[in-house]
């Protein structure tokens, strides 16, 4: 399994004028007329209050679903995947409580700080960084993209990043931010190789990024629990970088980047002969096809958020979300 896959069908890829210039403006010159095409041109991905009205949006389209466990009720709020996390997460929910969720507390969003970057083409997107009134003093970090005018905006990237690590962000004169195309290079890693170079590190270890909870603690986790009396766990990791699943990086006052990316997960739990697998939580059982006896295999995706620096050195990761999508017995 070394192919990159995914896990679903991929999606589709301020002001009035703002907005016009955004499809094709119209601008007369002495010469003539000429037209300004917005997959062209360089302009701030939303307006101010645009993307402020979205994240309300979204907020009170997540409070109904968390409530309901109805994710058809922010299916067009969500992509990439966290749509993915939090489908599975309500698909769970909703088999073992069809008549809601009865421990739910809305989510509340406050000191929402929007930086959105300037950039030509789509997707067009923007960052919210939010205190929730869930996560303790952990600051949200929410992406919304849209690939079209006509779209609406929806949230494909959600960590939770400490206070004192979310950076700085470089901004023009006008408080636009830059967006950083995924092949960039004078980074540590190009953030197109970002979702890749994780999977390796996870996988083989290395020097490429620093130690913490999502590197080398993790890692020294997957060793321990690999082999356990009766029990084997194996571990399988794929990058994914297309589509919805699209990493995007916005640059640093330091000139480095902050990078959101996917990575897909794969843990296969093998019993001893004449033993059976741990019973599973309700949550694994709701998501899970075929009957457990020898194996079970937990099918995950992750979505992470990265400080890549400029020039050599390691990528610290600040956040990761990693959420059950599936599951198999056999």
């Amino acid at each position: 399994m070394t192919r990159e896959r995914s896990p679903r069908r991929l999606r589709r890829r301020g002001r009035d004028a703002l907005t016009a210039v955004t499809l094709a403006a119209m601008s007369c010159t002495a010469s003539g007329c000429v037209v300004v095409h917005g997959e062209r041109e360089v302009l701030p991905g939303a307006t101010r209050a645009e993307a402020t009205k979205a994240v309300a949006a979204f907020t009170d389209a997540y409070n109904k679903a968390d409530k309901a466990y109805d994710r058809s009720l922010d299916a067009p709020y969500v992509t990439g995947p966290f749509a993915d996390i939090d489908g599975a997460r309500l698909k769970a929910g909703h088999v073992n409580s069809p008549s809601g969720n009865a421990g739910h507390v809305p989510l509340k969003l406050t000191d929402v700080k929007i930086t959105i970057p300037r950039k030509a083409g789509w997707p067009r997107w923007f960052v919210a960084d939010a205190r929730g009134n869930k996560g303790d003093d952990y600051r949200w970090l929410l992406v919304f993209t849209r690939g079209d005018l006509g779209e609406r905006w929806r949230v494909a990237y959600l960590t939770l990043v400490a206070p004192r690590d979310v950076p700085e962000f470089k901004k023009d004169a006008d408080g636009w931010a830059e967006a950083v195309p995924a092949r960039s290079a004078g980074l540590a890693a190009e953030p197109a190789e970002l979702s890749r170079a994780y999977v390796s590190y996870l996988k083989k270890g290395g020097d490429g990024f620093a130690d913490g909870p999502s590197t080398s603690t993790l890692r020294a986790y997957r060793r321990n629990m690999a082999r356990k009396p009766g029990l084997v766990r194996q571990y399988i990791d794929q990058p994914l970088t297309r589509g919805d699943y699209a990493p995007l990086a916005l640059r640093t006052a330091d000139g480095g980047a902050l990078v959101f990316f996917t990575t897909h997960h794969y843990e296969k739990q093998t019993a001893a002969a004449g033993t059976s697998v741990p019973a599973p939580s309700k949550a694994v059982q709701a998501l899970t096809t075929g009957d457990i006896h020898q194996s079970l295999t937990l099918e995950s995706i992750a979505d992470e958020v990265a400080l890549d620096p400029a020039g050599k050195g390691k990528v610290s990761m600040l956040g990761r979300v990693q959420g059950l999508t599936a599951a198999k017995g056999e």
